[in-house]
């Protein structure tokens, strides 16, 4: 089975396959189809492109310069890992053929390394320290697909989308934190065509894995930090305090969320409150005391009592994602959310906290109005039904612009599923929804208002105060009023 992360099968002549692939994103330019010769992943990342609107002779953005650069690099943690990238791929970055580059998690390229030479060639496209290599500001290109899609990818000539990188070819690998398991960035080779051999991509994975190990080996720095919970998407949380992995049952999960989110503490009433809201009976505070020292037994002096919080600074996948939301970031807020906040959870504290995220999210990724992120948030098992967002996307897209037919038939059942006018049997054409129809907005979705209660998002309506949906389901079936697979299935891999 040939390795979809590598260019080209073993004895394919590069001469036809740049041939080959050249013809066929002509052709994505132009039709919007892709042919069968493009690699799937090539494929996917020339939708997100074209999506983004990465033109054709654009140069990716320089975002840090001088001393910004030096200050932001210096304390990047793959600044202690740089001796070791340089002596596994030293020889190869000064041989005059080939570039070494790293860059953050955010696609800035930190460190751009090689022959003079070579060095020039590629200031020509702005592959120099500083710039913006993500794929929504640089195209497909392999230091910003690997971080798209979290895995090292070879990227060969004219799979670039961007015309002016065609001549390059590259091979990238992600890095993780050991301790956290956040994405730092990744390592990169880029040059000729040769770098489409499997050796090329081997060796950015053994590097990656080697700085890893090396980063794992360190104590972790006080700055980051050194006990995580993850809960997005996950039935039971997952603990790591100093590298040991403790997955957390059920109720454990509840209280450690909740006690994570109140760093200042809950009383024993208002934990018990969060966790078992109009349920609560006298016996409520005896399960919770036991809970309580049965969690204490697994975790030990990380949770205090009087009031009940945890000893020590705990970092959550929930805190990331809200962080990078406040900031404004909503690309890096979507990609942190893996899904819902423990979607099997019925505690009230818990549902409150999930509900918050999610809509947030949500109305982060509307306001941005950037495909990319409309796109990515429609394909997931939280956003497929929804309405709103599969117009929003629509909505970007120019009339005759790649990968616009699957937004438009979506937007057509969903409008049949809801019983609005432009459903598929009812005369609907790429979303010739009452909003592009007549100047009546009364019966055009949320967006278009902005009011809550007037959206098919949840044809019951949408109340604040409540969870969306009975059973803590809030992220799963009737998402949209339909009966749709729930998101605690898709997500049952992850925990």
């Amino acid at each position: 089975m040939v390795n979809p992360w590598l260019a080209m099968a073993s004895g394919t002549d590069p001469a036809e396959r740049t041939r080959d692939v050249r013809r066929a994103h002509e052709a994505f330019l132009t039709e919007g189809a892709v042919s069968p010769a493009v690699r799937p992943v090539v494929a996917e990342s020339w939708r997100r492109s074209a999506d983004a609107r990465v033109t054709q002779e654009c140069k990716a953005p320089i975002d840090l310069m001088d001393d910004a650069l030096d200050t932001y690099r210096a304390d990047h943690p793959l600044a202690r890992v740089m001796p070791l990238f340089r002596e596994l791929l030293g020889t190869i970055a000064y041989d005059g053929a080939h570039l070494l580059a790293v860059c953050d998690e955010q696609g800035r390229l930190l460190w751009v390394e090689g022959h003079a030479g070579v060095r020039n060639r590629a200031e020509g496209m702005n592959f120099v320290a500083g710039a913006r290599w993500d794929e929504r500001h640089a195209g497909t290109n392999a230091p910003g697909t690997a971080l798209t899609v979290d895995h090292a990818v070879q990227i060969f000539a004219t799979e670039h989308f961007n015309r002016t990188v065609q001549p390059w070819t590259c091979a990238a690998a992600p890095l993780h934190d050991p301790h956290t398991g956040r994405l730092l960035g990744a390592v990169d080779i880029t040059g000729g065509d040769h770098l489409a051999a499997p050796h090329s991509l081997a060796l950015v994975q053994a590097t990656a894995r080697a700085a890893e190990a090396q980063l794992g080996a360190e104590a972790p720095r006080t700055r980051e930090p050194r006990i995580s919970l993850t809960a997005l998407g996950r039935d039971e949380a997952l603990l790591v305090v100093d590298g040991r992995r403790l997955r957390l049952g059920r109720r454990h999960s509840e209280i450690m969320v909740l006690l994570a989110g109140h760093p200042e503490g809950l009383s024993g009433d208002r934990l018990t409150l969060e966790l078992y809201g109009p349920r609560a009976d006298d016996r409520s505070p005896v399960t919770l005391r036991a809970e309580l020292s049965r969690l204490r037994r697994l975790v030990g002096p990380l949770l205090g009592s009087r009031p009940y919080r945890l000893c020590a600074p705990v970092r959550t996948d929930l805190a990331d994602a809200a962080e990078a939301l406040t900031s404004g970031d909503a690309y890096t807020a979507v990609r942190a959310y893996t899904g819902p906040l423990l979607p099997l959870s019925e505690a009230p504290g818990v549902c409150r906290m999930r509900r918050v995220l999610e809509d947030g999210l949500r109305r982060a990724v509307l306001s941005h109005g950037d495909p990319e992120l409309l796109r990515r948030w429609a394909q997931t098992p939280w956003g497929e039904d929804d309405l709103e967002v599969a117009e929003a996307l629509l909505t970007t897209l120019p009339a005759h612009a790649p990968g616009r037919a699957a937004p438009a038939a979506r937007v057509r059942r969903l409008r049949e599923l809801y019983g609005l006018p432009g459903g598929a049997h009812q005369g609907g054409h790429e979303g010739e929804t009452p909003r592009h129809q007549s100047g009546d907005d009364s019966e055009a979705p949320r967006h278009q208002s902005g009011d809550d209660s007037e959206t098919p998002r949840h044809q019951s309506g949408h109340d604040s105060e409540a969870p969306r949906h009975q059973g803590g389901h809030e992220h799963g079936a009737l998402r949209q009023g339909g009966g749709h697979l729930d998101a605690t299935s898709a997500q049952r891999g992850r925990a």
